[in-house]
């Protein structure tokens, strides 16, 4: 599972990662966190408002900072 968060590194952006790596821990499963900082690699997604999180390339989430437990249902549905 590779996941990516999409942002320019701002504090929403951070707090998105740590919740994403608490709900991967919670869950008990590994996954490659890729941080994506560049607008162009951004917007290729069709994401204008970020933070924004991607699961195996799928737009799951912009805009707000998850809960961890909301990214870990997410990511039970990505499976």
């Amino acid at each position: 599972m590779v996941i990516k968060i999409l942002g320019s590194g701002c504090k929403n952006c951070i707090n998105l990662k740590e919740n994403t790596e608490a709900a991967l821990k919670e869950m008990g499963i590994e996954a490659e966190i890729i941080k994506v900082t560049d607008f162009k690699d951004i917007m290729a997604y069709g994401v204008m408002t970020t933070p924004g999180l991607v699961v195996d390339e799928k737009v799951m989430s912009y805009g707000k900072v998850l809960k961890p437990k909301e990214i870990v249902k997410i990511l039970e549905s990505a499976k």
